[in-house]
């Protein structure tokens, strides 16, 4: 009986390491279509559709090769990585991979825009949906790249005016418009898309990224407060913890709270 259990586990943890695998690659759309095939074949069967019947399981007889050569890229990663040791690693590793990623493009793109000083407005979405701010720009859908993030906000370029918007690990869409803050505390040396991103944080838990093109300064708001001036280290230590949760080291960046005036 143990075994039994023990037998039926083991199955069902490979069957999810294998979707996790082909989780966000093509392999996932050719999966749905052996599905429909297999659902095609119990239908055809049952209303005794000989013609149809015999031409699906011709497909189904012969569909083991042609599965190795249509998923011959992931069943070559697979073998690599369980070569590496990594196809049964804890998928917390994995998160914590694509975390790395994440925040190195946005490091990696900020450093860019910053040192030319090409401003970016840049809202990444948490818990509150950013879906009606997302439909007034332009849809993208697009994995996110420190290359295509640079492109997105260099000057008189179709897309650059206007803020890019953050879902998980995509690129929603961008030239989209954000709400604009009318707190009294705002200085006045700070431009619209200061006011945006602090507009989009009062009324949502939104984290956006602020770089400045009068200054080339980097920006960072977080649960209704700005924080201005920050030096690349700065940001990246503070952006993993607002998004992942990480805990950075305090550098003394300077800090406004507009829901309730200025620290």
């Amino acid at each position: 009986m143990f075994l039994n259990i023990l037998d039926v586990l083991l199955v069902w943890f490979v069957v999810y390491k294998i979707l996790a695998l082909i989780k966000g690659t093509k392999a996932v759309q050719l999966l749905k279509g052996i599905f429909v095939i297999v659902i095609i074949r119990i239908v055809t069967v049952y209303l005794g559709l000989n013609t149809l019947s015999w031409m699906t399981k011709q497909v189904i007889d012969y569909g083991f090769l042609a599965i190795i050569i249509i998923f011959q890229p992931e069943l070559r990663r697979a073998l690599e990585q369980l070569g590496r040791g990594k196809l049964f690693a804890r998928s917390g590793l994995q998160e914590e991979e694509e975390q790395d990623r994440l925040i190195g493009a946005m490091t990696k793109s900020v450093s860019y825009m910053a040192k030319r000083r090409i401003g970016a407005l840049i809202s990444i979405e948490k818990d509150t949906g950013l879906n009606d701010y997302i439909e007034t720009g332009i849809p993208m859908n697009s994995d996110i790249s420190s290359e295509l993030l640079i492109n997105l906000f260099i000057p008189n370029t179709p897309l650059h005016d206007g803020a890019v918007i953050v879902q998980k690990n995509r690129v929603a869409a961008a030239a989209c418009y954000l709400p604009l803050s009318e707190s009294p505390f705002i200085s006045k040396e700070l431009g619209t898309r200061h006011r945006a991103a602090i507009g989009i944080s009062e009324v949502t838990d939104a984290i956006t990224i602020i770089v400045s093109e009068e200054t080339g300064g980097i920006s960072l708001t977080v649960n209704g407060e700005l924080h201005r001036e920050l030096t690349l280290e700065d940001f990246e230590l503070r952006l993993r913890k607002a998004w992942f949760g990480d805990s950075p080291t305090n550098k003394g960046a300077s800090i406004w709270r507009w829901r309730g005036g200025r620290k």
